[in-house]
């Protein structure tokens, strides 16, 4: 069932429907006293349930499974090794519009218009949706005095005359083409003939016949937009031909998302990348999972596509992961040049109806779903023969999913799957993670190097700028230093691109009264709240909570209000200021908003339309920009001072990433990156490019502090409303936890922001030794959560699991 409980249940079907059921198709249920689900087969048997009486399914929803053998086998690894209910992960794999449940809101498509098409009961909801503007699938029960209204409601979504809203999409209805053909009375050469005498008078409807025959000599279907176009006339004017009978309409179903690249051959690679293609195949004799550790620029998306011709050629399917849905929007435009209509594209930003396209597409292995390019979710297509999987980017945290259950790290359950398909798995990066790294060093991974830049530009000159100096010999500018303005203009001057990178997105952090020194609030969570000015409000992070920016602190009542800290809408602004002729863009999470939001400004930027792009990390990740010489780093420090135990690594990574965005075509870039403390051991790495001194120092720590790649972690995470009772649960959990695990429990603690939503938060962590084995602890701790769940005190309280959380 798509809920968080823990286990599966059994229903009654008679014998003709076992017959006919199969392990993945969905079957709507009644489960508890009124509510229906859209539950999915995972079993069919006949040992009856002895503690409780088994229901009988309401009907069956599907013609063959919607979800295959290896999928279910991986729901359930993922079910196991993060500790989720299997529900959860089957509610994350589907599509929304795949799950119908009895709390589905409907409402009246305002489009539909035939109504002679809907039988009587289907007529009776329509009728009622005219004077009710919303009913949920109670009440079409109600109206209809039935039980069993899902098929209905199925068929009146089938008929586009009702749709549920799920998000603002629509349901998923195919799209038609209009098309026009000849009618067959003329097919003849006299038919056409008596055809244009016919017409004499009638110049506009003539020019369209004549446009017609013009475009029919290529033998190709005709559009009626593209008619309309080609002869400059109205639809109306193809509709009175219609109408005489000389042409017809006709429609055919065409998918959403077509690419029509011209398939070019792929290019060739230069001595380096050939070397790094043999020796990954090489490791692939021997092992299924091979590390690339190929440095910025060095043309690692080459060598993924010959990879990926290799194994299109044996007929197998390739899933392409990456981290961020702005890398997408250009590697779609790279190997749809090389693989045409052979790539899908899957990820949150497309609408529902699309996703289902692709995952029905995924599912009879059609040739558009050869490759599947998408974010972590794209993980739970139903893959039928993956021949390879290439995670780009391996160490992004993105990859981890937080909120909601499943908390997994799609590239660990990647590794999984392709274990399952017997597939080759390649991780590729510039800067891996450490575990990653490890385990290549560990010879668990095979290990495979890149380290020249393709066409043998030189890697960026990585300069330091120390600020604490500059503010001394008043040196700054707003936010910039001197050094940084030269940097700037020159590259301006030569007609070249700048990337400005600050990790705080609005106006700024913090706003402070200068009298009494108070800022204001959210009143939800416990931070202060970041003021925007573009809409002149201050807006909460985390809840999205937002109030019109304040004249007076409203603790004092003085007008001193002073802003503090400085996010990526002030650098626009102060650029705006200094550079008033050149474009000045910006690119974080409040610029993408939207589906084509990534497209259009790093189309723009591409397209040399902007000169200066400001922007959060979004940008660090692998976009490929070729008139680029200059990245700026604003501010290097709020990165490494972090309250986490991999704060040092991913400063390198994001720093690297970032300035590997410059230079990438002929001249050797540059990169200035402005901080309080630049003989900071990280930043002196990231200056000389030096992965492995980094490699080695980060490891001597977690060697030192019992983290990982050593030690595995499980955090814990309680939240409730009331302070007093997650303070009293976490309590009790940390001496239970203690009984069971010594030293090795941390906490409790409270997180840097310890109320999100006027839910209060504590964690507490255990640390698993290399000896100690996961799935007793596993046990141990499930044994130790079903007993904190049933204290009465607790149950109200969120428990909340995390395996590997980070």
């Amino acid at each position: 069932m798509p809920i968080p409980l823990q286990k599966t249940f059994t229903y009654i079907v008679t014998e003709e429907e076992a017959n006919f059921l199969q392990k993945g198709m969905r079957v709507a249920v009644p489960f508890g006293k009124s509510k229906i689900y859209t539950a999915l087969v995972f079993d069919i048997h006949t040992t009856a349930p002895t503690l409780y009486e088994a229901k009988e399914i309401f009907q069956i929803l599907d013609e063959k499974p919607l979800v295959n053998k290896i999928q279910l086998q991986h729901w359930q690894w993922i079910a196991n090794y993060y500790m989720c209910a299997l529900g959860d992960v089957y509610r994350a794999s589907l599509p929304s519009a795949f799950l119908l449940e009895s709390e589905t809101i409907i409402y009246k498509n305002e489009t539909f218009i035939d109504e002679s098409i809907l039988d009587n009961d289907e007529f009776l909801i329509f009728e009622a949706l005219q004077h009710q503007s919303q009913l949920t699938i109670h009440q079409v029960a109600d109206i209809l005095g039935k039980k069993k209204v899902m098929p209905i409601v199925n068929e009146l979504i089938h008929k586009s005359a009702i749709y549920i809203k799920e998000e603002i999409y629509e349901q998923y209805k195919p799209k038609l083409v209009k098309y026009v053909r000849l009618h067959t009375d003329y097919n003849s050469d006299d038919g056409l003939n008596t055809l244009l005498e016919q017409l004499s008078r009638a110049k506009k409807q003539r020019e369209a016949v004549l446009t017609f025959f013009q475009l029919s000599t290529s033998k190709k279907p005709i559009k009626a937009k593209d008619l309309e176009e080609k002869a400059n006339v109205s639809s109306a004017i193809l509709k009175s031909l219609v109408d005489k009978e000389i042409f017809e309409f006709y429609h055919i179903q065409t998918d959403r998302i077509n690419f029509n690249g011209e398939t070019n051959s792929l290019k060739e690679l230069n001595e380096f990348q050939e070397k790094a293609l043999s020796e990954i195949k090489k490791s692939f004799q021997e092992k299924d999972i091979t590390l690339l550790h190929g440095i910025t620029s060095s043309g690692k998306t080459e060598v993924y596509t010959k990879l990926i011709l290799e194994v299109l050629n044996i007929g197998k399917q390739v899933l392409f992961l990456l981290p961020e849905i702005a890398l997408t929007t250009q590697i779609i435009t790279r190997l749809q040049a090389y693989f045409g209509d052979q790539i899908s594209v899957f990820h949150s930003k497309y609408s529902m109806n699309e996703r289902v396209e692709v995952w029905n597409n995924v599912l009879e292995n059609k040739s558009k779903a050869q490759i599947i390019l998408g974010a972590r979710s794209s993980l739970f297509l139903p893959f039928s023969n993956l021949g390879l999987i290439v995670v780009d980017e391996e160490h992004e945290t993105s990859y981890k999913q937080f909120e909601p259950s499943p908390r997994y790290n799609a590239r660990d359950s990647a590794i999984v799957l392709a274990k399952m398909h017997q597939a080759k798995i390649l991780l590729g990066s510039a800067t891996p993670s450490l575990e990653s790294y490890f385990n290549a060093q560990q010879n668990k991974y095979g290990f495979v190097e890149l380290n020249r830049r393709f066409g043998n530009v030189q890697l960026p000159k990585i300069e330091l700028i120390d600020i604490k100096e500059k503010h001394r010999k008043k040196e700054m500018t707003g936010h910039f230093s001197d050094s940084m303005l030269r940097l700037i203009t020159d590259a301006l001057e030569e007609k070249e691109q700048v990337i400005l990178f600050q990790n705080r997105r609005g106006f700024s952090p913090v706003v402070e009264c200068k009298t009494c020194g108070i800022s204001p609030q959210c009143p939800n969570c416990d931070v202060s709240l970041t003021y925007h000015k573009f809409r002149h409000e201050l807006r909460c992070h985390y809840c999205n909570y937002q109030r019109a920016m304040p004249n007076s602190c409203s603790a004092c009542g003085s007008n001193t209000l002073d802003s503090k800290g400085f996010g990526t809408e002030q650098i626009e602004l102060e650029l705006k200021e200094l550079y008033p002729d050149h474009k000045i863009g910006r690119m974080d999470l409040d610029t993408t908003r939207g589906k084509f939001g990534y497209q259009k400004i790093i189309g723009a930027f591409e397209a040399r339309e902007i000169d200066v792009l400001v922007g959060t990390q979004m940008l660090s990740k692998g976009l490929d920009f070729d008139n680029v010489s200059l990245v700026g780093v604003l501010n290097a420090d709020t990165m490494l001072n972090f309250p986490d135990f991999r704060a040092h690594e991913r400063a390198y990574q994001l720093m690297v990433q970032v300035s590997g965005r410059a230079g990438r075509s002929k001249k050797q870039g540059k990169v200035a990156i402005q901080t309080y403390n630049p003989y900071h051991q990280i930043l002196q790495q990231v200056s000389t490019t030096n992965y492995t001194e980094m490699y080695k120092e980060q490891l001597q720590d977690r060697w030192q502090y019992k983290y990982p790649p050593y030690y595995r972690l499980i955090k814990i995470t309680l939240k409730h409303r009331d302070y007093n009772k997650v303070d009293s649960g976490v309590n009790w959990l940390f001496k239970a936890l203690y009984n069971s695990f010594g030293e090795h429990v941390l906490g409790p603690t409270a997180p840097a922001v310890s109320r999100i939503r006027n839910q209060y938060i504590k964690n507490v962590v255990i640390k698993i030794p290399p000896k100690q084995s996961l799935a007793n602890t596993k046990k141990q701790l499930q044994k130790i959560r079903n007993t904190f769940e049933a204290v009465k005190d607790f149950r109200p309280i969120r428990f909340i699991i995390d395996v590997d959380a980070y």
